[in-house]
């Protein structure tokens, strides 16, 4: 008896572990924003996001990329005809060490930035005492800045 539980075991721990391992589990590779200008927009995300560049395979001269994790990047494409209205709550967060010295880039680059209300000039603080604000990119996508350590 003893030995058809164990023989019963260990057949469903077989099952579960090549079930688990039949389902691909997803990570995020990339997200892509179409934009006006591809120029601007990289100018953008690499002097005032601060995002370093990755080869760019496509070479056309409409494509730039940017690393945004250990395995995830973002994919500019130009060819929009023009800007566009997003929702706040659509947005991409990056994280920085100081909201504060972020801020200041942003000023020194006469970029608006709001808080979670929309107030202008404004760095909102979650309720775990994380600092977050909010700005555009120059298409229009929204865009949240926080301190928050992972």
């Amino acid at each position: 008896m003893k030995k058809q539980v164990w023989l019963v075991l260990l057949l469903s721990f077989s099952i579960t572990v090549a079930l688990a391992q039949s389902k691909p589990k997803a990570v995020i590779n990339h997200t892509a924003v179409f934009v006006v200008s591809m120029k601007t927009s990289a100018a953008f995300y690499h002097n005032i996001i601060g995002l370093d560049t990755i080869p760019e395979p496509f070479h056309d001269g409409k494509h730039a990329w940017f690393k945004t994790g250990p395995t995830s990047s973002l994919h500019i494409i130009e060819g929009a005809t023009e800007k566009k209205e997003y929702y706040k709550n659509q947005h991409t967060c990056f994280s920085v060490t100081s909201v504060d010295a972020f801020v200041e880039v942003l000023k020194k680059n006469k970029i608006a930035f709001e808080d979670v209300a929309g107030k202008k000039n404004v760095v909102s603080v979650r309720i775990d005492g994380v600092k977050q604000l909010w700005l555009q990119d120059p298409d229009g996508y929204w865009i949240e800045i926080n301190d928050a350590k992972f």
